[in-house]
């Protein structure tokens, strides 16, 4: 492999690279790359140049800029390969907050430093509104979306290394969550009788399904006669207003979960009234329509129905309680009562128990005490003999 240079101008070096013969016309090819600095600098530039050629981990410099850049890989991997959804989420954060912040750098000259930069600005004052600054959260999924992009353009040769393996974003702070016992839980399930979603908030309760969960049941998922839920779409609505049916993420979400005696007569009496409904109408009630839904079969809005419960929760004192802590409340009630985790995390559609365990057993602090009773209970009624442990003689 050889190179040679050349000054142009005072401080202006140009590099040439041979890099071989064209294997269909047998002419030499050459790369040029210009070099600012001194003739040491070109020198040293070149001969590093030489090294990475060598090695198989020279990219050659283009213009493509990281804004260009983003915006391909939008097009060309996210919109084949993610969820109508987290595309929408992809693209929302590459054009209000990737792109003006770096957008017009050239791809190969993004560095750590930068990048870092950034995601200090974003924690500090990165809101849009100018209220403050986004949360560790949201700029560590800004983090994940940075580097799955750059792992990409690495992957297909347009970089050498993913510079975001060496940013580190904020630290995520575990958001500490509202506890309702059973006494609040009841309070709520009563206060909800009557409402629109009272059917929904207490199949929350009792099943601990995610609201996208919920929301996309149907009625053919559902088996009374057997009390058996199937957990088999989701409902997800974008910010132009579009709903979307999709698949669970997971294996693990893609679940069935036995319904109590109260659930089973409860969504009984729910569907009953539906199919009145529907016959009121003229339309007979499908087994594909959705199980929470308008009487003309339209979906729920997520968003509504998250707003209404939160209304109706402040409305009894319980601040912060979200529709989220209603799956939070099923999960600690069953391991109060004593179900094995393992239980609950297949219930709670978890990809492995020491998920479960991680959420929920800092939340619980009745349950190490409650281990070590049931440990010495265990013993007693075992009416174990213990023997003495003699001195050898």
């Amino acid at each position: 492999m050889k190179g040679h240079m050349k000054q142009r101008s005072k401080g202006s070096w140009t590099i040439w690279i041979d890099v071989g013969r064209d294997p269909e016309t047998g002419k030499r090819k050459q790369q040029t790359l210009t070099i600012r600095g001194s003739k040491k600098d070109a020198e040293r530039e070149m001969r590093a140049i030489l090294a990475r050629i060598e090695g198989g981990a020279y990219v050659k410099p283009t213009k493509l800029t990281v804004g260009e850049y983003l915006e391909q890989w939008l097009q060309s991997y996210v919109a084949t390969h993610a969820t109508p959804k987290t595309q929408a989420r992809y693209e929302g954060i590459v054009k209000a907050h990737l792109v003006p912040a770096f957008g017009s750098l050239p791809l190969t000259a993004l560095q750590p430093r930068r990048i870092q930069d950034y995601y200090s600005q974003a924690f500090k004052s990165g809101r849009k509104d100018g209220n403050g600054g986004l949360s560790a959260q949201t700029v560590r999924y800004h983090h994940m979306v940075l580097y799955e992009a750059l792992k990409h353009a690495v992957k297909h040769g347009l970089l050498t290394r993913n510079v975001a393996e060496a940013v580190d974003p904020p630290t995520l702070e575990r958001r500490e969550i509202a506890i309702l016992d059973s006494d609040r839980v009841r309070i709520l399930l009563q206060a909800a009788e009557g409402t629109p979603y009272y059917a929904c908030i207490f199949t929350a309760v009792y099943t601990g399904l995610r609201r996208s969960e919920l929301l996309g049941l149907r009625w053919c998922d559902i088996d009374l006669d057997l009390a058996m839920l199937s957990v088999t779409q989701t409902l997800h609505q974008l910010k132009n207003g579009t709903y979307i049916f999709g698949k669970p993420k997971t294996r693990g979400s893609r679940r069935q979960i036995a319904l109590s005696p109260a659930l089973a007569i409860l969504l009984r009496e729910h569907k009953a009234k539906q199919e009145l409904d529907r016959m009121l109408l003229g339309k007979p009630l499908s087994p594909m329509e959705l199980v929470f839904s308008h009487l003309d079969s339209r979906p729920l809005r997520p968003n509504t129905v998250s707003r209404a419960f939160e209304r109706l929760a402040r409305s009894l004192g319980f601040k912060g309680i979200r529709f989220h802590d209603l799956r939070h409340a099923h999960a600690t009630l069953m391991l109060k009562q004593g179900i094995h985790p393992k239980i609950v995390s297949e219930r709670l559609g978890h990809s492995s128990v020491a998920i479960t365990l991680d959420i929920y057993s800092h939340v619980l602090p009745g349950l190490q005490e409650l281990a070590a009773r049931k440990f010495d209970e265990g013993l007693q009624d075992a009416s174990i003999e213990i023997p003495e442990i003699g001195v050898p003689q």
